[in-house]
């Protein structure tokens, strides 16, 4: 079920919401979180039923196994030892000692976290695996043709994060309902936010978040149609010039090739920034503030900047339970370097199991790299002049994230940047004819990707959008009840309903 569908609007989430709230309010809250997980699991089955056993069985395989680890060792008796140690003379009283965790639970840990990723490599990477060992080996071993599960990759993360924060004794759930509401809990399930176990659960205890709150039900609803307006109307759009651009078009001249990428780059922006908000949104009906996932990253004026406003959950896993395990910044520079590369290409792999994603995550890398060899010599550049290289950094490697094949990155790219296919309208014909000699050719432009004149300024007028007006967060954050954001509720959501009838399936759910 998606977001933006009049299933969801006008039938699943005004049911969920009342029937929730009417079991909590007669105190029935056992049932109400219940009721709360099979909605979510309907949910979650509503795209294909077949799947459901698959999550269920994940869930309940990850509860038994943090179970097991939180029981692995007593957190007191540890706590007591290092209190004990930090009295002797010989250790400093500002040095904190990491306890010492028994073997077995290292090793429950590692056998959780690899039948996790089993099952993510099983579905989403088996036919990338047989289809490279065939090109190698000159084999002939025949795809699965699996289905790829919904959210299958953000189910597994979060419940290995779960596995790890188990393991150093960071959590408290002994109550399967409770993890099911945590795994589940469907504003999050299919594309994120990845949260922790300790930063949602505790929201659901206290007695506030058991009572309809009318403020968070206007900001909820003031956030979901910011969302809503910004995927049917604005990313939508951007994805008809994009799929055109990069499926369709056999060539493209240098302005439509700047016109197919930067549809992609800014279709994605949309489309995951709606979908952020409409699940924060959704999320605050039900007293529930979920961790911002999406912070303005194309404002950002180096790439460390960007990933910490992009899919900020997913870099915060990145880093901390990849990076920082690797030996983060902690063992030299070199090593420093070989770990933030072999980060971001596991997490492009993540993404897709593909070449071109792969290749994705190592230009993420690689520039990581860039900007902290270039960090520690001190120099600054002007704001704008490192906006601009970020920016169009990014813009191009959204290529290859993009890219269904190495030649489609190839023909968009190589247009863009090529001379020799530069195409300007035919009104200046006349006034710079000059400019044949150098292979200039005039006519009506963007004929290859199904636009017009205005898809240029289209653009233009969005990337302004973005650099000078508050994001989504932002204006959330200074919420109230007044008569612009009552106007801005109204509009958005009015015009993003009346656009559903040309329902898309959010980027993200591919991943």
């Amino acid at each position: 079920m998606l977001f933006n569908s009049y299933e969801f609007i006008f039938a699943f989430l005004p049911v969920t919401f009342l029937l929730y709230f009417y079991l909590n309010h007669k105190n029935r809250v056992q049932e109400g979180k219940l009721f709360l997980v099979l909605s979510s699991l309907f949910f979650y089955a509503w795209w294909n039923p077949i799947y459901l056993p698959l999550i269920l069985i994940s869930m309940f395989f990850n509860y038994k196994m943090g179970d097991l680890l939180l029981k692995s060792s007593d957190k007191k008796i540890l706590n007591s030892m290092q209190n004990s140690l930090e009295s002797e003379t010989l250790v400093p009283n500002n040095t904190r000692l990491k306890p010492s965790v028994p073997s077995s639970a290292r090793s429950l840990l590692i056998f959780g976290i690899l039948a996790n990723l089993l099952l993510l490599g099983y579905f989403k990477y088996s036919d990338f695996f047989i289809e490279n060992i065939n090109s190698v080996i000159g084999s002939d071993f025949k795809p699965l043709h699996l289905a790829l599960p919904l959210a299958i990759s953000f189910f597994t993360f979060q419940q290995i994060a779960y596995l790890v924060d188990s393991y150093r004794k960071e959590t408290h759930e002994y109550d399967f309902l409770n993890y099911a509401v945590f795994v589940t809990f469907f504003p999050q399930l299919i594309a994120g936010p990845i949260v922790h176990h300790k930063e949602m659960m505790p929201q659901f205890e206290t007695n506030s978040a058991k009572k309809i709150n009318p403020h968070h039900i206007a900001m909820g609803i003031f956030i979901f149609s910011i969302g809503l307006f910004k995927k049917v109307i604005i990313a939508d759009t951007f994805s008809v010039w994009a799929t055109t651009g990069f499926d369709v078009a056999q060539s493209l001249n240098l302005l439509e090739a700047w016109t197919t990428s930067l549809s992609y780059t800014f279709q994605l922006y949309f489309d995951f920034s709606g979908y952020t908000d409409m699940a924060i949104g959704v999320a605050l009906l039900f007293n529930i503030k979920l961790p911002t996932n999406f912070n303005s990253p194309y404002k950002a004026t180096d790439i460390q900047d960007f990933w910490r406003r992009w899919h900020i959950t997913l870099s915060r896993f990145l880093r901390d339970y990849i990076y920082i395990p690797l030996g983060g910044n902690r063992k030299g520079t070199v090593r420093t370097y070989s770990n933030l590369l072999g980060t971001f290409i596991l997490g492009g792999l993540w993404h897709g199991a593909g070449w071109t994603f792969i290749f994705w995550g190592f230009l993420h890398g690689m520039a990581l790299v860039i900007h902290r060899v270039w960090s520690s010599f001190g120099i600054k550049l002007w704001s704008w002049v490192a906006w601009i290289i970020t920016f169009n950094f990014i813009n191009i490697s959204w290529v290859f994230f993009r890219a269904k094949e190495w030649d489609d990155a190839i023909k968009v790219l190589s247009a863009m940047f090529s001379l020799d296919n530069v195409v300007l309208h035919s009104a200046l014909e006349s006034r710079l004819t000059a400019l044949n000699i150098y292979g200039v050719e005039y006519g009506k432009m963007f004929d290859n990707i199904g636009g017009d004149n205005s898809t240029a300024i289209w653009i233009v007028a969005i990337l302004l959008s973005i650099l000078w007006f508050k994001n989504s967060i932002e204006e959330l954050k200074e919420f109230k009840v007044i008569y612009r954001t009552a106007t801005i509720t109204a509009l958005t959501l009015s015009m993003g309903i009346l656009s559903l009838n040309k329902i898309s399936e959010f980027l993200y759910f591919n991943f």
